[in-house]
């Protein structure tokens, strides 16, 4: 099996303009802001920040290219999740069908390249990042424990006016049982598509502090 990192030709020109770029991603709840922020600090990195680049992304999708993610478009909060199960949430997630990679490299080719790019972000998968990357070096997948995820997830809607802005008015117990779920099935394959590829993922549960969390990261994306 040819190696993701031996591309040629026009793969070999995006990755040359891509090589300044480093990748946080895997599954919610385990800090990837906190780390990135932490990083941007540390060592001057630029961050871009996907979550908050979805809404712009959305304005860009159409029907036929993004259909999972233009479907998004004008939702009522938690619309994506009423009457659906976990495996129903999960198979019409817009990153596991690769539709948002390509509005991460436009986003990327349009950002300076004068030091490093830190991309934080949820919805991209080992699959697609792989032939954007000179080496494995530059992408770290940070995957939490069921028992952090949820204790981050309860804290983060215990507030009921930023539940009731991402999940409308259903019952937060219900959606989040369901959140839970759906985030399991994206963890899980994240870890076989990375496991495939040879890239690093990160248990997070926890038990260690944010700032040795920090140190490691940095080290495996060569920020140090």
């Amino acid at each position: 099996m040819m190696s993701p990192f031996a591309a040629t030709g026009s793969d070999r020109t995006l990755i040359e303009q891509l090589a300044h770029v480093r990748w946080i991603a895997g599954g919610t709840g385990t800090g990837k802001s906190t780390v990135a922020e932490a990083l941007a600090r540390r060592h001057d990195v630029r961050t871009y920040n996907g979550d908050r680049a979805e809404h712009d992304w959305l304005a860009r999708s159409t029907r036929r290219r993004h259909p999972h993610l233009h479907a998004l478009s004008g939702a009522a909060p938690g619309q994506a999740w009423a009457g659906r199960s976990a495996q129903e949430t999960f198979q019409s997630m817009a990153g596991l069908h690769g539709e948002t990679i390509d509005f991460l490299v436009e986003d990327l080719l349009a950002l300076p390249d004068d030091r490093i790019v830190l991309v934080d972000y949820f919805g991209v998968l080992p699959r697609d990042i792989a032939p954007l990357l000179a080496g494995p070096h530059q992408v770290v997948f940070l995957l939490p424990s069921p028992e952090f995820r949820r204790r981050v997830l309860t804290a983060r809607y215990a507030d009921p006016l930023r539940a009731r802005a991402t999940w409308g008015s259903h019952a937060l117990e219900e959606v989040l049982h369901k959140r839970l779920a759906r985030d399991a099935l994206w963890d899980e394959e994240i870890r076989r598509q990375a496991a495939v590829r040879g890239l690093r993922t990160v248990a997070v549960d926890g038990s260690r502090p944010v700032e040795d969390l920090v140190t490691e990261v940095a080290a495996h994306l060569r920020l140090s």
